[in-house]
């Protein structure tokens, strides 16, 4: 088992070197409190989906039929951030808070849409295990923090094409580990929390494993669904890709996509997370960073700036590129770059955020797309 543990260990580490040698993807940066993280074996929808449509390039375009169909719905915002399905507010509730038929992207109430990852169908990217053995199951920890994995199994008759609802799962989590131990540092593909569970015995065809993750320093909760079927394997996945293989622009557009303003408008853009966490971190600020477009030698992010329990007058947020990017435009803010370190204050309108609230503001750089940006801070100084 631990053998295994370490070739998968292995394999993961390969692939995030290949993504940070070819500038691939985003990530939400976690501030002062945040966490990250899904399942990666048995692999959740959004796991899989995010291995199934990266491609060198630093799109994100699957094709696989489910991961293809989500995307069409939700956008590919959420595969950039793939472990982020997650209620601010959840403090470890599950049937009663997250309504029937949206336990996958953990109902609407989260920093993005995952709505997407809700929809019943049969050709979700599969993980094969056999009933009543023992696996590792391996959780990724883009963030670290203590907390509760529950894994619940769903009853015999599962049908993947009907909306998956609470009453479909086993009441009694199979598997539930509080502070399991972790392997590899956190902000990677990589490095996860690792325990070993004993699968439900009797178990035969498609089914679905429910993982909830419930921090114990703060009411922060993750969800996600996990498709295997039990056919007697040993965790190979089936309906994962190589990738898609539309080419990105040859060279960046000269004016930001017309998707972002030009120039800093008169009132706040309605870009984003449309639904911010519904109970905001305690105090202050937090920023998080995803990219939202990328091409041969450039690309385009967004930062969502988030008050606490508390409004604001004004925010800063400061990062470090991780490589030799440069910004080259913002709007709805005003930056300050020195060697490797952006400052970006927020724009005469949009200093002020309500207690929970959230902000804005966008931005062009040059260079290979960032899978990380260094020290991302935000502050209301």
């Amino acid at each position: 088992m631990r053998q295994r543990r370490t070739i998968r260990k292995k394999l993961l580490a390969y692939a995030s070197a290949a993504l940070l040698a070819a500038g691939i993807g985003a990530f939400v940066a976690p501030s002062v409190a945040s966490a990250h993280g899904a399942m990666q074996m048995p692999g959740s929808r959004t796991w899989l989906c995010y291995e199934d449509g990266r491609t060198s390039t630093g799109q994100i375009i699957p094709q696989n039929p489910a991961c293809a169909a989500a995307v069409a719905q939700s956008g590919v915002t959420p595969l950039y951030n793939w472990f982020a399905v997650l209620r601010s507010d959840g403090a470890g509730r599950v049937s009663g808070f997250i309504p029937d038929g949206q336990l996958c992207s953990g109902g609407t109430g989260g920093p993005y849409d995952f709505t997407g990852f809700n929809l019943a169908r049969d050709d979700w990217p599969l993980t094969h295990l056999t009933s009543g053995k023992t696996v590792e199951i391996d959780y990724n920890d883009w963030a670290k923090h203590p907390g509760t994995f529950s894994l619940y199994i769903t009853k015999d008759g599962y049908n993947p094409t009907k909306p998956l609802a609470w009453s479909d799962l086993d009441p009694t989590p199979f598997s539930q580990v509080t502070n399991p131990p972790a392997d590899g540092g956190p902000g990677t593909d990589a490095g996860h929390y690792y325990w070993n569970a004993t699968l439900p015995s009797g178990k035969t065809g498609k089914h679905l494993i429910y993982s909830v993750w419930s921090r114990s320093d703060s009411t922060e909760t993750f969800y996600g669904c996990s498709d295997v079927i039990f056919d007697g394997g040993n965790g190979e996945v089936t309906g994962v890709g190589s990738g898609g293989t539309t080419t990105p622009p040859t060279t960046p557009p000269t004016t930001p996509p017309t998707t972002s303003p030009t120039t800093p408008p008169t009132t706040p853009p309605t870009t984003g997370p449309t639904t911010p966490p519904t109970t905001a971190p305690a105090g202050g600020c937090t920023a998080m960073y995803n990219v939202t477009g990328s091409w041969t030698g450039g690309f385009q992010g967004q930062v969502m700036v988030h008050a606490g329990t508390s409004a604001i007058g004004k925010w800063t947020v400061t990062w470090t590129w991780p490589g030799s990017q440069t910004l080259t435009q913002l709007w709805s803010g005003t930056a300050t770059s020195s060697g490797s370190l952006v400052t970006v204050k927020n724009a005469s309108w949009n200093g002020t955020v309500a207690a929970g609230d959230s902000t804005t503001f966008g931005f062009l750089g040059s260079g290979a797309t960032p899978a990380t940006v260094n020290n991302l801070t935000c502050s209301t100084a």
